[in-house]
């Protein structure tokens, strides 16, 4: 009995701890609140189609890590280019499937979009 009020009052103290600590813990980001991680937003946004590591997917995006339309494109160029897509009625849509504008993510920023292009140009193979 001597022990066993300590004991519960510790046991208290250490779920109160945990319950308050988890409280602390942020969820994920908001649409607003997209971290500014090339590599992040291009896992996030791009690999659904075009893989992890820009390799591609068969029938859905093409390969961007070893692409000379994407090595031949200046940022600029390439940024506008994620910015607006390419539908599939495009004459130069070879694969017949869509690239919605900004990875059919609308509240992409420019900044944001300007870390893609540069995980985009450190995935490259030359």
């Amino acid at each position: 009995m001597k022990f066993l009020i300590p004991l519960l009052i510790l046991i208290l103290l250490l779920i109160v701890a945990a319950c308050s600590e988890a409280q602390t813990i942020s969820s994920a980001p908001a649409n607003g609140d997209i971290p500014i991680n090339g590599e992040q937003i291009f896992v996030s946004y791009c690999s659904p189609c075009h893989g992890p590591t820009g390799e591609g997917i068969a029938g859905l995006g093409k390969p961007l890590n070893s692409s000379d339309f994407v090595a031949g494109l200046s940022d600029a160029e390439l940024l506008a280019f994620i910015k607006t897509g390419r539908p599939v009625d495009d004459p130069l849509n070879t694969s017949g499937v869509a690239m919605p504008p900004k990875g059919g993510n609308p509240a992409l920023t420019d900044e944001q979009l300007q870390a893609i292009v540069a995980h985009l140009r450190s995935i490259h193979i030359p």
